[in-house]
């Protein structure tokens, strides 16, 4: 890796070997700076504070070997990235204002793409993550991980139902709460539609009786002025002497068909005049008929007046005419059946959510069957791990328990809680000697203890789930003497089959690693390009020493350094 301008660090490449790397140095000198750089080429969270003050930006780039058909290498061509003779190359900006950059093969990615590739290639471990392990929460997780499929597949089943059941529960809640809401619109419509269909509109219907109306209410009126106009169209038959205008057409066509002979111009307008006096007589005849036909019945007037009121009255309620009246009706019956079909579908999913508590339980006991079955080994795996780690006394198991709830799911004939990950509470148990009763490892175990718990149990995931890399920040911490050269021995070991990484503050477990390298800082308080080197021979004896009494140059301490480095090379 090379990293700029990320902390303490001004400029600084770091080369991690396969096998066991030690990474040393004086507190503040920016080991740590090496566990970030990582998490952040793995997609971790960028934070502008670990800009280096006075810097624009933080850079780190990596160059990490992958297998070609590695997971990893698959999801990186996948998002673009090419390899560099088997070799991935990542790197990531931070500016100072918050803004991050993250590119892969040479390829701009989002950084969740590194997140992604993070799990296939470096199992990180430090402080936090022996605090995240006293969460029961976590224990489950880790005793789920070591099972593999066996816990895998129910878990997976389960999660579907579980989701399913939460969806049903929701709705029947979702009906049930606004029963009394829902009952109120349903009584509201149906009284509505009843009034509606006590009154029968027609569509249109109060238009034509407004029409009506108005020619009712002036029936007098409008019969006299048809009678004048009849009149004066064609004659009153009470005055034989008038003059109507029928009369005048007729005698006006008379004069002209006596000489129409004589020019084709008359006899076109005599046609025309013929043709008025059609019209004359035709609206005679309909002025005739309409007066007839008129009704002043006062008691019709009634009628229409009383139907208009009972149409306004819906109108009123439901809509500005009948015709949005009708269309409320039309919608509001569509209502009313949708609500009255809630009995109908409230039995539905009753039903439905019974069947489906009824299947959790059984996928809950599938997956507590399955836990118990992997605890014990994992338990004896651990176990035995703490023999290698100064804790041959020392004995794990896990209590795997549920909690009864009468609203919960029935598991092995007890009603118990439920959750997305089944009905167990998992936790990990320690026994430090013998007689010592079984206690949480909250309560149980020193930090020394824990921090080798820890171990012994990233150790057993080793052996099932293997990652090429594994970084440990200072879980030796609270460690010393006889158990910090077992840490050291067992992460050795372990290095045989991946690239261990450990940023360590105790002498004995870096004499065991294949190569150590120190962190140290200027007189001006930066991590330079030449801060961070591989010790060999005589530096890394006087770094031991160092680190055993605090003094480079104590013959005694040199000796010790020395015994340490000769020990390690003889157990490897």
């Amino acid at each position: 890796m090379r990293i700029r301008s990320l902390g303490v660090i001004d400029d600084a490449v770091v080369e991690l070997s396969p096998g066991f790397t030690a990474v040393t140095g004086e507190t503040g000198a920016g080991k740590t700076m090496v566990v970030t750089s990582l998490g952040l080429l793995l997609g971790g969270r960028a934070d502008p504070a670990l800009v280096r003050i006075g810097a624009g930006k933080a850079v780190v780039e990596g160059r990490i070997t992958v297998a070609r058909d590695a997971t990893a290498a698959v999801r990186a061509e996948e998002a673009g990235a090419e390899l560099d003779d088997g070799a991935l190359l990542i790197s990531r900006t931070v500016s100072a204002e918050g803004r991050s950059r993250a590119h892969l093969g040479g390829r701009s990615v989002p950084v969740g793409v590194l997140a992604e590739l993070a799990d296939e290639l470096v199992a990180v471990h430090g402080q936090t993550d022996q605090q995240g392990l006293l969460k029961l929460s976590r224990q489950r997780q880790a005793l789920d991980r070591y099972a593999g499929d066996a816990v895998g597949g129910p878990l997976a089943k389960y999660g579907e139902a579980y989701k399913r059941l939460r969806a049903v529960s929701a709705e029947l809640d979702e009906i049930t709460t606004r029963a009394r809401e829902r009952a109120q619109e349903a009584d509201l419509l149906r009284f509505g539609l009843d009034e509606i269909a006590a009154v029968e509109p027609r569509a249109g219907e109060d238009v034509e009786l407004a029409e009506e109306a108005e020619r009712l209410g002036h029936a007098e009126a409008l019969a006299s002025a048809a009678a004048a106009a009849h009149a004066a169209l064609a004659g009153n038959p009470e005055d034989p002497e008038g003059v109507d205008a029928g009369t005048l057409v007729a005698g006006s066509q008379r004069a002209l068909d006596a000489v129409r002979s004589h020019d084709p111009a008359l006899a076109a307008l005599a046609d025309r005049i013929g043709e008025i006096g059609i019209l004359l007589r035709d609206a005679a005849g309909d002025l005739a008929g309409y007066a007839d036909d008129l009704d002043a019945d006062p008691l019709r007037l009634s009628a229409v007046e009383e139907r208009r009121a009972a149409l306004t009255g819906l109108t009123r309620k439901y809509g500005e005419d009948i015709a949005t009246v009708l269309a409320w009706a039309e919608d509001s019956a569509a209502r009313l059946t949708e609500l009255d079909g809630d009995d109908e579908r409230i039995g539905e999913l009753t039903a439905e959510r019974d069947a489906l508590r009824s299947e959790l339980g059984g996928l809950a006991q599938a997956l507590t069957d399955a836990r118990t079955e992997a605890a014990e080994r994992f338990a004896a795996a651990v176990t035995a791990e703490l023999a290698s780690l100064a804790m041959p006394h020392a004995r794990v198991s896990f209590d795997i328990r549920q909690t009864e709830d009468p609203e919960g799911v029935e598991v092995g004939g007890r009603t118990v809680a439920y959750g997305p990950a089944g009905a167990d509470e998992v936790e990990l148990l320690l026994a430090p000697h013998p007689g010592a009763p079984p206690r949480p490892i909250a309560k149980g175990a020193s930090g020394g203890e824990l921090s080798r718990v820890m171990l012994a149990v990233e150790v057993v995931f080793a052996g099932t789930d293997p990652v090429p890399t594994y970084l440990f920040d200072e879980v030796d911490a609270g460690v010393g003497g006889k158990a910090a050269v077992e840490i050291g021995r067992r992460l050795a070991r372990l290095a045989k089959s991946a690239q261990v990484v450990v940023v360590t503050h105790l002498p004995q477990v870096a004499a065991f690693a294949d190569r150590q390298l120190l962190v140290e800082k200027t007189d001006d308080g930066s991590v330079t390009r030449s801060g961070v080197k591989v010790l060999e021979g005589e530096d890394r004896v006087r770094e031991l020493s160092r680190m055993l009494a605090g003094q480079e140059d104590s013959e005694t301490a040199r000796a010790h350094a020395e015994e340490l480095l000769a020990a390690a090379r003889a157990d490897g």
